[in-house]
């Protein structure tokens, strides 16, 4: 049967099982679009934003295990993915990105909204490619979806020209694909695991360092399995937090510039290190040099690209977490380090993450969403409440916390937060968020009110970037440089510190709440905390903006200091 190539886009979508599909119309994805017009096995988001939907269509992959699936224009439409786009592929998100594009006879010739977006997305994505014939389509999306999902999971760009997706063609599409040269291994190799369990046995310090490789292979049942049996800590970067309930006794903390010091100590004390699913970078190891110097290294990796790249081990392991830690278990047996145990537990008992304020602090409205939500899909921006969040979220089987780790993206919650509810209509879904971050998105607020979506979105407002802005607190001599959120054309300049006289913050966050449509709340003392969460809880319609106001030069501790060990941290202000 003949189809044009936007009918057999359709079908691709629905043999692959898409159920929803994040999508903003535009000229060269017309035909796409009005393709989708009427069918009923595929439902359309309408974001606001290109970026927005992106990474709506990141929180929705991320929390359900499914592939996310974008769909947008040419030119600006395309570029403004291109954010979400490095977002989702640092953190191993599985999505496929279609983007229009002018006609194949076009093309280079400086058209109406043509960018290359192959050259583009190329250095930032698993894989893309313009389909230039018809009959490569069916294959080629097919490709796309199989490349985003297996072997270390990435995003797939297909550039679509408005001439491919208007002739027509056979309507068949394969079942399955093989591609020659790409052939992941996800198989544990026997050699390299029995070297791994012969100095894992022989360890009298030994950690776990898990990362976000075992979130993503849902591996943490089999992963607490095995830290029970041999009785070894977990230590986990901030894309692994979960992996292991952060109540379990064996769980320490998060490790790198903000890991708390029993974690840090932990690693820059080991004699041997197990590390699966984290590619070691600059975040989590300090100063190269110094990071678990006295250990021999394990690292199992579904990437051999990221073996030995920042960090050289001493037994590489090329496999899928999964695989890896069910082989670990079959030989696994429990080791005399209770010493070792007794100086970590020293180490909490002397050095607790707690924050010292006579104010509301960050962890008191953490801990209150804690006791509150005992089953939710937590997301977050980036910068101070991201750390936080990281510091203070409980999380087990029953949450789940989405957070943009590799590349840091300013205005990911929000549009995470949509994607993840619409995923799992029945969970709470919560945003952690600044300030700052909550306005790189803010005009999501009416893509959650016309789909009807509850989320709670929680602002931590201290009207600074506040990450940036304590490190120009505590190493730039407090030289406050485009960090104010509060800055007013009539300041004065310099400044160095918020004062009675700061003019009134802008916008007003409860009120645009309620111009969208929105329930806003705003939160000044800790015995308020629990009745808003409780309110935003039971409104099921619309979401609920909670603005936190707390204090404005609160800062995230520990912290290394650029260019340091991780045994060098920073543990309490300075006066």
């Amino acid at each position: 049967m003949q189809i044009t190539g936007a009918d057999l886009f359709v079908k691709s979508l629905q043999k692959e099982n898409v159920d929803v599909l994040f999508a903003y119309p535009g000229g060269q994805a017309i035909d796409l679009f009005n393709a989708l017009y009427g069918q009923d096995n595929i439902e359309m988001i309408l974001p606001r934003h290109e970026q927005a939907l992106v990474h709506a269509a990141d929180g929705y992959a991320r929390s359900t295990g499914k592939v996310g699936v974008c769909l947008v224009t040419s030119g600006p439409g395309a570029t403004n993915l291109v954010t979400g786009i490095a977002t989702a592929n640092y953190d191993s998100v599985p999505l496929v990105c279609f983007t229009g594009q002018v006609p194949t006879s076009l093309i280079g010739n400086d058209a109406f909204q043509e960018v290359d977006t192959v050259g583009i997305t190329r250095s930032i994505s698993k894989y893309t490619v313009t389909v230039r014939n018809r009959e490569d389509l069916a294959t080629t999306i097919k490709k796309a979806f199989y490349i985003a999902r297996s072997g270390k999971p990435g995003v797939v760009v297909v550039d679509l020209p408005k001439d491919v997706q208007q002739a027509y063609g056979s309507d068949y599409y394969p079942d399955t694909i093989d591609i020659r040269g790409y052939k992941p291994n996800t198989s544990v190799h026997s050699g390299q695991m029995k070297k791994a369990m012969d100095i894992l046995n022989s360890a009298k310090r030994p950690v776990f360092l898990i990362g976000g490789g075992v979130n993503i292979a849902h591996a943490g049942p089999e992963m607490t399995k095995l830290a029970e049996k041999t009785g070894i800590p977990v230590v986990t970067t901030i894309m692994g937090k979960g992996a292991v309930p952060t109540d379990h006794e064996l769980y320490i903390g998060n490790l790198g510039i903000h890991g708390s010091y029993a974690a840090n100590s932990a690693i820059s004390n080991c004699d041997v290190l197990l590390s699966i699913g984290t590619r070691f970078n600059d975040r989590i190891t300090g100063k190269v040099g110094e990071f678990a110097k006295n250990a021999k290294i394990i690292h199992v990796d579904i990437d051999p690209a990221s073996i030995s790249r920042n960090i050289v081990v001493d037994v590489p392991i090329v496999a899928d977490a999964k695989n890896a830690i069910t082989a670990l278990l079959e030989k696994a047996e429990k080791l005399p380090i209770e010493d070792w145990m007794n100086q970590i537990r020293t180490w909490e008992q002397n050095y607790p993450l707690v924050m010292k304020s006579t104010h509301m602090t960050p962890q008191a409205i953490i801990q209150k969403i804690n006791e509150t939500f005992k089953e939710a899909i937590i997301t977050t921006d980036v910068g101070q409440n991201q750390l936080w969040a990281t510091q203070f979220l409980e999380l087990n089987g029953n949450k789940q916390m989405l957070t943009s780790g590799g590349l840091g993206t300013m205005g990911y919650g929000f549009p995470a937060a949509i994607g993840a509810k619409i995923g799992n209509p029945e969970k709470d879904v919560i945003v952690i968020t600044g300030d700052g971050g909550m306005q790189m998105n803010i005009q999501e607020m009416a893509t959650a009110v016309v789909y009807e979506l509850p989320v709670i979105i929680c602002i931590m407002n201290n009207g600074y970037l506040g990450n940036v802005r304590q490190w120009q607190e505590m190493f730039f001599n407090k030289r406050y440089s485009s960090t104010c959120m509060r800055h007013r054309k009539s300041c004065p300049s310099p400044c160095s510190s918020p004062g009675n006289n700061c003019p009134e913050y802008t916008p007003d966050f409860v009120r645009l709440a309620e111009s969208y449509g929105a329930k806003g709340i705003r939160v000044e003392k800790v015995e308020d905390i629990v009745p808003a969460l409780l309110s935003a809880k039971k409104n099921k319609k619309s979401p609920t903006v909670i603005e936190f106001i707390i204090e404005r030069e609160e800062n995230v501790l520990p912290i290394v200091p650029p260019g340091s060990p991780l045994s060098d941290m920073i543990m309490e202000n300075k006066e």
